[in-house]
């Protein structure tokens, strides 16, 4: 019977994404702030806290279950301030109502997406492997595609309506995303330290 192929070390990938990530965040702010982009602009923060949270991740592999615990619990703010940063985005957008550029908002949002997956794919075996560490940064990942259709249907919508609102609502959607996803990784973080404490006890 031939022997199951051992899952890869995690340490090594979560360096490949947060490379990933750190790389596409500048093409994406850059184009962002280029064609006046609300979603872009969430979306490159999306990818900037990803980084921080793949190097959070390659950082603490190996600590005890309940810093690990602590960990993710920081993490589950950090996937939080792009949600904030976001909103105050979208206000100041009310002051300049210009709908973006279509073409680059779409054709950027392909590229997040294929980025994206590419991470979401190479996060994907280890999801459950080490508690809301990977948990975090697999959720980001897996959202962020979520997010990535979000913004190309805009870019879509857009074009059709030369309206500013498609780009509004996919930025406050990708806020959205984030917050659930902090709320999920609060959750597995919390079992983690319940699973710590009991450790202690016994």
């Amino acid at each position: 019977m031939p022997r199951p192929t051992p899952t890869p070390a995690l340490r090594p990938v979560v360096a490949r994404v947060a490379a990933l990530n750190l790389g596409y965040f500048g093409i994406e702010i850059t184009v962002a702030l280029a064609i006046g982009s609300v979603a872009l602009i969430a979306d490159s923060l999306d990818f900037m806290e990803d980084a921080a949270i793949n190097l959070l991740i390659f950082a603490g592999l190996g600590w005890s279950l309940r810093n690990r615990a602590r960990l993710g619990t920081a993490m589950a703010f950090i996937i939080l301030v792009p949600g904030l940063a976001t909103a105050w985005a979208a206000y100041e957008k009310f002051s300049d109502f210009v709908a973006p550029d279509p073409v680059p908002l779409t054709i950027t949002g392909i590229g997040a997406l294929l980025v994206n997956l590419t991470c979401a794919l190479m996060l994907a075996r280890h999801r459950d492997g080490h508690g809301s560490l990977t948990r975090a940064a697999y959720l980001s990942a897996r959202n962020d595609v979520a997010a990535n259709v979000a913004i190309i249907v805009a870019g879509l919508v857009t074009a059709l309506t030369l309206s500013s609102w498609p780009d509004l609502v996919a930025a406050l959607g990708i806020a959205v995303i984030n917050a659930d996803s902090a709320f999920d990784i609060l959750k597995a973080a919390r079992r983690e330290r319940q699973a710590a404490a009991a450790a202690a006890r016994v």
